[in-house]
């Protein structure tokens, strides 16, 4: 049973994972793999829009999408974006990374390589997501401006496209705990998380929506030192 408290609870941490940057032109779209195919459909809106004019999609699969997404996320994306209009020449696919830090790191090296100067990315992901990736972002790869961009979905929305409300409230209350960690350990940087949210936080914790917390070899969850 998912409580009145419970929804107040999660849409805090809703509202706090959203950066709420507005969309502007940049060098290059970068859509993070995942499960969820709105981070191409919203990558595709942005470059229809003149946001960017490349894409690139990053990610190999995870235990999550390996069934779904056999081919591997990003090229999934990519067949997404070109069945949605987008030329097949302005979308590049990044078939290696696991994690948000090799999505950055190889999206990175990869652009380099291609000799795509880059000043600016229009850094899409799902919308939970945003403020992770801002922070990874901002973390290794200092030199280009991040613009943060997602589905512009309500939390409702979202739980309704998703559909099963116990495991986006896990997702998000599992992406809070790395923005507190993850800092500590070097894989991003650190964000001001204030009071509201900690509460919050600690109640959804208490009220076991903890399937997507880190936990360390004793099986207690990870907390900052901080």
């Amino acid at each position: 049973m998912i409580s009145t408290q419970d929804w107040a609870d999660t849409q805090r941490l809703w509202d706090y994972h959203q950066m709420g940057h507005t969309p502007r032109p940049c060098s290059v779209a970068i859509g993070l793999g995942s499960h969820d195919l709105g981070v191409a459909d919203a990558a595709v809106d942005l470059y229809k829009r003149g946001m960017a004019p490349l894409i690139m999609f990053t990610g190999a699969t995870s235990p999550t999408t390996r069934e779904r997404m056999p081919r591997g996320e990003a090229v999934h994306y990519r067949e997404r974006a070109i069945e949605l209009g987008v030329p097949a020449s302005a979308v590049i696919v990044e078939p290696r990374a696991r994690n948000t830090g090799e999505n950055i790191r190889f999206s990175r090296d990869l652009l380099a390589e291609g000799g795509i100067e880059v000043s600016s990315v229009l850094l899409i992901s799902k919308p939970y997501e945003e403020r992770r990736a801002y922070a990874t972002a901002r973390k290794l790869w200092l030199e280009v401006e991040i613009v943060s961009a997602s589905s512009p979905l309500t939390l409702q929305d979202y739980v309704d496209s998703i559909g099963d409300a116990r495991m986006v409230i896990d997702m998000l209350v599992g992406a809070l705990q790395r923005l507190l960690i993850y800092p500590e350990q070097g894989f991003m940087i650190s964000q001001t998380v204030g009071p509201e949210v900690l509460a919050s936080y600690a109640r959804l914790c208490r009220g076991g929506f903890t399937s997507r917390l880190l936990r360390d070899a004793g099986g207690r969850i990870l907390t900052s030192t901080n």
